[in-house]
């Protein structure tokens, strides 16, 4: 997960209820095989005092910041939607490096073409 981050800000007050989300995407920070995917990802931790809503923010190694919400949002949803763009990234990233233009726009007449499909032939259909 962090392999697609450049930094992680997790902003919580320890004593209020609703930290659940940021302990948990914390642990799952703090694993070392997260540590070894990037370990150049910087990983800030702010304890509040005030009653600030727990929040988590994370920049992508393409300069994008998104912040959640960790009172509603769960762990395993903030690191299922950073796996997703990430996925996006890395397939940019692909595309880019292969010289084409990104996003790859297929043409309207190209989208509506039939596909024939391929049909299983039998086995004494065969040419041996």
């Amino acid at each position: 997960m962090l392999k697609f981050l450049s930094k992680v800000k997790i902003e919580f007050n320890a004593l209020d209820p609703r930290t659940a989300a940021c302990m948990e995407f914390l642990a799952q920070c703090n694993a070392r095989t997260a540590k070894e995917s990037n370990p150049s990802c910087q990983l800030q931790v702010k304890r509040r005092t005030d009653s600030f809503a727990p929040q988590i923010s994370v920049t992508f190694v393409n300069g994008v910041e998104e912040v959640f919400d960790a009172t509603s949002t769960p762990a395993q949803t903030i690191r299922k939607m950073i796996l997703e763009k990430g996925l996006q990234l890395e397939t940019e990233q692909m595309f880019r490096e292969a010289g084409e233009k990104w996003p790859v726009l297929i043409p309207e007449d190209e989208l509506r073409q039939s596909f024939p499909g391929t049909k299983p032939r039998k086995a004494e259909d065969k040419k041996q």
